[in-house]
């Protein structure tokens, strides 16, 4: 009697369930995936951009290795519907997801929430709301004073201004500077801003509408700060 059918129907299943080899393999590399992203993030080796690059690469290759060697996708026979579906399903999740944080990065502006109301009447010249001022600068402005970011120090690192003129802090070092208003680890608005990220070369400008002294930092490099105080 043969046992041609029984030993083809047990290599089928062996292979469609996996060996222990591949199993030990998938393991290491779901390790080995999960370390990697664990020490950027605890080491910072490089700017933040790059990290948050690097970990969502790795994320889709804990992803590729999680439904290869543990879920078997691709081991069915065919035609592989389980893989067709799953493809399909990243791809429709990638799109929502990154058309969410698209929309969302441009709604800052366009809904006009309360907090930057002060900001897009400024840009906009509105100077009344329903008969009621809205502390914009119907004169236009005044002088202009500088900050430089330069060798990781803002210079002046204090500014003393009256209401309506502007401040440009610009950045004349290679790093990137992300300038928010108030102390480091409690970001404040000014002005309906709250702040701006600066690559080398580039400036902000603000219109200084709100009396009393206010400080700025840098949010990724604590020791680059000052303030201003602004007078009637």
């Amino acid at each position: 009697m043969s046992t041609t059918p029984h030993h083809t129907e047990t290599k089928s299943k062996q292979g469609h369930h996996g060996t222990m080899t591949s199993y030990v393999a998938g393991f290491i590399l779901s390790l080995l995936f999960t370390l990697i992203p664990y020490y950027l993030v605890v080491k910072k080796p490089t700017d933040k951009h790059t990290i948050l690059a690097t970990i969502i690469a790795f994320a889709v290759l804990q992803l590729v290795v999680q439904v290869v060697f543990f879920l078997h996708l691709g081991r069915e026979k065919k035609p592989r519907w389980n893989l067709f579906f799953l493809t399909s399903t990243i791809g429709i999740i990638l799109v929502v997801v990154l058309g969410s944080i698209w929309i969302m990065n441009h709604l800052h502006y366009n809904m006009m929430p309360m907090d930057v109301t002060d900001k897009v009447a400024n840009d906009e010249m509105v100077h009344q709301i329903n008969g009621k001022q809205t502390g914009t600068c119907p004169g236009g402005t005044g002088v202009n004073y500088k900050i430089e970011l330069k060798n990781n120090m803002a210079s002046p690192s204090h500014v003393d201004a009256h209401l309506c003129d502007t401040l440009t802090i610009m950045n004349m070092d290679d790093t990137e500077r992300m300038i928010m208003f108030g102390v480091y680890g409690k970001n404040e608005m000014y002005a309906g801003e709250m702040g701006k990220t600066l690559r080398s070369g580039r400036n902000m400008v603000v219109t200084l509408t709100e009396l009393g002294t206010h400080q700025f930092h840098d949010h990724m490099q604590q020791a680059v700060s000052g303030d201003f105080t602004v007078m009637p």
